[in-house]
């Protein structure tokens, strides 16, 4: 199946434990056979059925089967030859029992390794994916659906694709071994067999053909219910604040019904699985004991009646690898879909690449310049004939009406996003010849949104540079005018930020952020307004952390508050993702254009 073509891509990077399994298994499937094949010649015993000298037993398994036969023609004479025959027959076969089923433990010592690299392997490439994957592929996915991939998919996964390995590894080699002294015993009646399984094998495929659409549907709305929670609780103040409880309340229960109604339908096709198989098992039972019974009765049957009892136990094991082999063929098509859509994260394009042979670049010294640039969105144009050289050094303040293409404009500098038009260089050399790492070192962005994770205020401020000491982390926060309300905190550094660092105020989330920022030492500073969402007292806080932030540093700042881009060495004002206005901004007032109505708006208000 083609849904397995990415779990067989990882199996083969454990070639060894691999065909330890396969060995293992191997020996397991001997011994139980062997122990089967003990029931001739038990039932020979019990039944004082005398051999003459023939070999009842098709079987051949060799030395020890021709001894027992052999000791069971010379010993059947007395009782206490039959007794001693019958402790011979039960040593050999508690060994075979023991044998059996210890290999088979440590097949399944084995198997768990196996499945749990498979599994942190998926996991890793996944995560490893999405850090790679390029900022508008999260514009189009829900973070819900993402997070669903890596969870509920991949628990698919475990309890149906990757236990299919068990069945796909164990079970063929067992039915091999049974089907091999079937043979042996009666040729006849093993024909009869391999025209009747297939048939058997047609129907239980039948069954089970709808089970990945129905899985597909499954998988789509646990993604629906995960985006549906993580709204929910990102917007908590939002929800409460509009008394909209009951609108999400219904919401998630629309979707949890569905979610109800289709699982129901998919667990009932795939429950479906045992009973089937195992009604046709028995019907394939009661006809092999019927065809064979009736060749027994009338004499044309090759074999005697121990070896045809022993043929018919031997049958029954047969039965329950091939219900696993059946429910597994249920489960594979029920992960099918789980695989695929982790398989479509895994194999979904990097569209910003790596250069083959990339330029190294561990300084800006001149300028950066955007020549005739322009960027698309599949079919929309966002920017267009985009001209701008920053100099080393300077201050660009951005301006324009939201959606005028500000953003993306400062996104193409870190490579989030790569130009669809023209070209973009620093110090006169194209960003694309770069390796991303080193691009990406030049810059230090502060957003307008600070954004802190789940760890102590040390760690967030060292998230650029690691190795970072504490007293160089000290001295980035003292820069930021964030070290004073740091130490009042219980734990100081080391004190948690919480959830998105909700711990903390907005004026001290920007703080660090800008602490992260000085820390970490950029030519090349992008600023997304931090100061727009602060209140008086901590805009003034964290100004003048950004203004230290700034000096000496070439500076490429988006501005929504108009008042704080003055002083600015040039004032570019986008509009429709072109540029309409350029120059500073006593200049750009006299030009009573665009840029001094966005002023007189702002005045106003």
């Amino acid at each position: 199946m083609k849904s397995l073509r990415i779990i067989f891509r990882y199996i083969r990077n454990y070639p060894g434990l691999v065909g330890v399994y396969f060995v293992l298994n191997l020996l397991s499937a001997f011994f139980s056979t062997l122990s089967l094949t003990l029931l001739s010649p038990f039932l020979a015993l019990i039944f004082q059925i005398d051999y003459g000298g023939k070999n009842g037993s098709g079987l051949g398994f060799g030395r020890l089967t021709d001894s027992l036969q052999e000791m069971l023609t010379s010993g059947m004479a007395t009782t206490e030859g039959r007794i001693r025959a019958l402790g011979f027959i039960c040593v050999i076969l508690v060994m075979a029992i023991l044998l059996k089923n210890t290999f088979l433990y440590l097949s399944m010592f084995t198997l768990a390794p196996i499945r749990n690299r498979i599994l942190n392997d998926m996991r890793s490439d996944m995560f490893r994916k999405i850090l790679q994957l390029p900022i508008g592929f999260f514009s189009e996915q829900r973070k819900g659906e993402i997070m669903s991939r890596l969870t509920n998919d991949l628990q698919d996964v475990e309890f149906s694709t990757i236990s299919f390995l068990e069945t796909f590894f164990r079970e063929p080699i067992v039915i091999s071994f049974y089907l091999f002294a079937m043979v042996r015993l009666s040729p006849e009646l093993s024909l009869f067999l391999l025209i009747f399984l297939p048939v058997a094998g047609l129907v239980i495929g039948r069954v089970g053909r709808s089970l990945k659409r129905v899985s597909t549907l499954v998988q789509e709305k646990l993604g629906d219910i995960l985006s549906t929670i993580e709204e929910t609780l990102g917007g908590m103040r939002v929800v409460k604040a509009f008394n909209a409880e009951d609108h999400q309340l219904n919401r998630f229960q629309t979707e949890n019904r569905l979610l109800y109604a289709i699982k129901n339908k998919a667990n009932r096709r795939r429950d479906l699985a045992s009973p089937v198989s195992e009604t046709l098992g028995i019907l394939a039972v009661c006809c092999v004991l019927y065809y064979g019974g009736r060749l027994v009765l009338t004499g044309s049957f090759s074999l005697n009646a121990t070896d045809f009892l022993t043929y018919i136990a031997i049958f029954t094991q047969v039965i329950n690898p091939l219900k696993s082999l059946s429910s597994a063929s249920y489960n594979i098509r029920k992960g099918a879909a789980s695989i695929e859509r982790i398989e479509s994260l895994i194999e979904a394009p990097e569209q910003i690449r790596e250069p083959e042979k990339p330029v190294r670049i561990d300084a800006f010294s001149t300028s950066i310049e955007f020549r005739n640039a322009g960027f698309s969105y599949g079919d929309t144009p966002i920017l267009q004939d985009i001209d701008l050289s920053i100099a080393k050094g300077r201050t660009i303040a951005l301006v324009g009406s939201s959606g005028a293409g500000k953003s993306t404009l400062a996104d193409l500098l870190p490579r989030f996003h790569d130009l669809s038009t023209g070209s973009l260089l620093i110090d006169g050399i194209d960003i694309r010849q770069f390796a991303i790492r080193d691009l990406r070192n030049l810059m230090g962005i502060v957003t307008q949104e600070p954004l802190l994770f789940n760890d102590t205020i040390a760690a967030n401020i060292a998230l650029g540079k690691p190795d970072a000491t504490m007293e160089e982390i000290e001295q980035a926060a003292r820069i930021a005018n964030a070290h004073e309300f740091i130490i009042r905190k219980e734990n100081g550094y080391l004190s948690n930020t919480g959830d998105r660092g909700s711990k903390l105020s907005g004026g001290e989330k920007q703080r660090i952020t800008i602490a992260r920022a000085v820390l970490k030492n950029p030519p090349i500073l992008i600023l997304d307004e931090a100061t727009s969402s602060l209140d008086t007292e901590s805009e003034k806080l964290v100004q003048d952390a950004i203004n230290r932030l700034m000096k000496d540093r070439t500076s490429l700042v988006i501005a929504h508050r108009l008042s704080t881009v003055r002083h600015a060495d040039e004032i570019i004002v986008l509009q429709k993702g072109r540029i309409v206005e350029r120059g500073k901004h006593d200049e750009l007032i006299g030009q009573a254009g665009l840029y001094r109505k966005l002023v007189e708006m702002q005045e106003v208000k």
